[in-house]
């Protein structure tokens, strides 16, 4: 069945919005009709919908979100270049961002803020709602998300800004055959560029996110460990929040250390539809 662009946003708000109301309620465990009633679905087609989506029940997917869960899995990845080495190559989805290199701008290119880069971008759907991307010569230098009911355009002037004194172009075609390869036809032998723009540290930072395999999580102390820089948290969680390649240098992985998810600046909805999303493809791998 072909899901079109509109379908395909609708169906996503549909799931955010039955995340978040399983979330509010989860205490006193909602049964499907009551869930597929506040999405305005019957409840054959919100299972069936949902399934579809995540791969598994509403009910068994809150359960990977939930605090006891989250916590067994830091514990799992308390030392993250083990938890890479341990995904091993049986598994193109668990080994996919290993698979995901990083460059960054020279020092001259920072100071003159992209002078002279060529950056082409679209609006695509994903199984997260509606995004932006950019993508440039040496690799994509630009994914977020639009926040339901922002205009996207706003987006865009963000990219602008952070890329400024680049020429921009509008690629529908080149930009959908790069979401198409992120998000639909992930192919682990094929490696993604990425194009970066940030401070060392920073980039420090999101080196080390590329570490983190799918389905698993880290706190921001992990993180800190991990480029040995131990008391730098909360510079650390700077680096995080400015990323400015969403999911595919996995920022929505870092969690707290109570086992919260926490924030998330494409959404904390988002967030979580993300984490339960990856960690659902992995356990039913």
């Amino acid at each position: 069945m072909i899901v079109t662009n509109q379908e395909q946003t609708l169906n996503y708000q549909r799931i955010e919005k039955a995340i978040h109301f399983l979330e509010n309620n989860f205490q006193h465990q909602p049964e499907l009709d009551e869930v597929a009633e506040n999405v305005h679905l019957s409840p054959f087609h919100f299972q069936r919908l949902f399934t579809e989506w995540a791969g598994i029940s509403p009910k068994r997917f809150l359960q990977f979100l939930t605090v006891d869960f989250l916590k067994k899995k830091l514990s799992e990845s308390k030392n993250i270049m083990e938890a890479a080495e341990a995904a091993g190559l049986s598994s193109q989805s668990r080994v996919y961002d290993l698979f995901t290199t990083l460059e960054a701008v020279t020092p001259q290119e920072y100071k003159l803020k992209g002078l002279g880069i060529r950056v082409e971008y679209g609006f695509h759907e994903t199984p997260f709602g509606l995004c932006l991307i950019g993508i440039t010569e040496r690799g994509i230098c630009w994914l977020s998300f639009i926040i339901t009911d922002e205009d996207p355009r706003m987006e865009l002037e963000k990219m602008k800004e952070h890329w400024y004194n680049s020429v921009f172009q509008e690629n529908q075609e080149l930009t959908y055959e790069c979401i198409n390869s992120i998000f639909e036809n992930r192919d682990a032998k094929k490696k993604l560029q990425l194009f970066v723009k940030g401070t060392n540290f920073q980039i420090k930072v999101w080196e080390a996110l590329l570490q983190l395999p799918t389905g698993s999580v880290a706190t921001y102390q992990n993180i800190a460990q991990s480029i040995q820089h131990v008391k730098a948290m909360q510079a650390v969680g700077s680096a995080v929040g400015a990323n400015h390649i969403a999911y595919l240098i996995p920022c929505h992985r870092v969690i707290r250390k109570d086992g919260i998810l926490g924030e998330y600046r494409w959404s904390a909805i988002r967030k979580k539809s993300i984490i339960g999303w990856e960690m659902a493809k992995t356990i039913e791998d």
